[in-house]
């Protein structure tokens, strides 16, 4: 990887915390609009009467878009500008979020979220890319970290903000919200953010169009999963089109001469093992907040504002596991403090399976100081791993691979979770309970009878603890996995890169 340890010999940029701060900003306003918006969902149905379809359609829109656009607008960075391609983004997110403000009906709601869903794309991979090619080997851990912490902070507090909001506002206020932080992460993108990007490579169109094919359907297939089965009629045709496409995609990715994606960077073992590693943890956590959250509103009866407040714990361990673990990493190598952030992860979980109807908040808090403090330890030193395989010349195409792999992982964790957890629920209520009561407990909770309440809460809890079983091996395959593939970086200088191929460079 000689071009990037050529990134490395050159002078730090003095304006790189500043530029440190954009990056964090850009990637706020996702967090913020993803997180806010599921506190916002029940006023927003009823507000524009939606279906339950038209509601599934209003969060699954962006989802569909943002993955199936993540390898394109990453290669897109690289070849016209990283950040020029984030300032289109960010832009085009807060005009798509300023729309709908003003929406009135389903469908206009959906249209500006598939807009947010481009704008997201374009925004991602470029803030990580621009992060690994401004920070040198040294301080890349500590920035990563920054990062990482700004992002938990984000998903932890825009529950609470969206809380705060809906009660003072309405719903509307959740998109508005989004429009100052782009403006303020715009003005300083342009101000203080330099440019960078590859050199010029012919375009790879048919590898653009395979990309965004395969992985719209994959996700749609795995998002379907809990209401029309696996390998259904409409869902088969679906998982047929995403296997169809990407593999069309791979072999194509293989053959061509400018391909849009390295795949070569599958041959490294920090890459491979980081990316299947980090997959499967957001697996683990994928249904972890959809799961959390029903048990703290409808176990334990908390508002909104107080079940956004209960994450505290969560966010406060990440910050300290956030530092801790760069310090460790820069002692003992990125592979062990995987290892150890990744069995705190796994003790979590554990902890998590002996949650009752009876409980109470004290378990769980434990469990989600313990799930921070392991995640902040855990995932910038893989992503940090993971990104220092790949060669400048590909930032963006291959932190957007890294992404799309995490966001494919996260997608299927929210989708076998949840299914498991729908599916154990009903088992667990009786027969002759009213339908809406089987199906859910927010049904459950439209009745007034106390004792279907008990019985719906055990239930519930039930198939909760079932959830995070499957949660915790999830994530202690990912340690195992880890600990067995990825090679923490040698202190010697970098062997020669054949001549031709200089993204091979290990």
């Amino acid at each position: 990887m000689e071009a990037l340890k050529e990134t490395v010999r050159q002078p730090r940029d003095p304006r790189r915390w500043w530029i440190l701060v954009v990056l964090c900003l850009s990637t706020l306003v996702l967090v913020i609009d993803s997180m806010a918006l599921t506190v916002a969902v029940p006023s927003m149905t009823e507000d524009l009467g939606a279906s339950a379809q038209q509601t599934q359609w209003i969060l699954d829109s962006y989802i569909l878009v943002f993955a199936g656009l993540l390898l394109t607008s990453g290669s897109l960075g690289d070849r016209f500008g990283r950040r020029k391609v984030m300032l289109i983004g960010l832009l085009l997110f807060g005009a798509a979020s300023l729309a709908a403000v003003f929406c009135a009906n389903p469908g206009e709601v959906i249209a500006a979220r598939v807009a947010m869903g481009v704008g997201g794309a374009l925004i991602m991979p470029s803030t990580l890319s621009i992060l690994i090619t401004v920070f040198d080997e040294e301080e890349r851990g500590k920035a990563m970290a920054a990062w990482g912490s700004v992002s938990m902070l984000g998903l932890v507090g825009s529950p609470i903000l969206g809380g705060v909001l809906i009660d003072h506002f309405s719903w509307h206020s959740i998109f508005f919200l989004n429009v100052p932080v782009v403006a303020l992460a715009v003005a300083a993108g342009l101000l203080l953010m330099p440019e960078s990007k590859a050199p010029w490579q012919k375009a790879d169109p048919l590898g653009a169009v395979l990309s965004a094919a395969g992985m719209t359907a994959l996700v749609w297939w795995i998002i379907e999963i809990p209401q029309h089965g696996a390998f259904a009629g409409r869902s088969l045709l679906t998982l047929a089109t995403a296997v169809v496409a990407l593999t069309g995609f791979v072999i194509w990715q293989n053959v061509a001469k400018a391909p849009m994606v390295p795949l070569a960077l599958f041959k490294h073992r920090n890459f491979s093992g980081g990316s299947l590693s980090l997959a499967l943890v957001q697996i683990g956590n994928g249904g972890l907040l959809l799961v959390f959250t029903q048990y703290l509103q409808f176990v334990l009866g908390y508002s909104p504002i107080k079940a956004g407040l209960a994450f505290l714990p969560l966010a406060v361990t990440a910050l300290i596991g956030n530092t801790g673990g760069v310090k460790l990493a820069a002692r003992i190598g990125n592979r062990f403090v995987i290892l150890a952030g990744m069995l705190v992860m796994v003790a979590c979980f554990a902890l998590l399976t002996t949650v009752d109807a009876d409980s109470g908040f004290t378990v769980p808090a434990i469990a989600l100081g313990l799930l921070g403090l392991g995640a902040g330890m855990a995932m910038p030193a893989a992503v940090g791993a993971l990104m220092g395989t790949i060669p400048a010349d590909k930032a963006g195409v291959g932190s957007a691979l890294n992404d799309t792999i995490q966001q494919a992982g996260t997608a299927l964790g929210i989708a076998i979770l949840g299914s498991l957890l729908s599916s154990g629920y009903a088992d667990r209520m009786p027969s002759n309970a009213p339908t809406a009561a089987r199906q859910s407990i927010a049904g459950a909770f439209t009745s007034t009878d106390p004792t279907l309440l008990h019985t719906a809460r055990e239930a519930f809890t039930s198939a909760m603890s079932t959830t995070f079983t499957l949660s915790a091996a999830g994530v202690l395959a990912a340690a195992i996995l880890a600990t067995l593939v990825m090679r923490d970086a040698k202190p010697e200088q970098p062997a020669e890169v054949p001549q031709g191929e200089p993204e091979l460079a290990a």
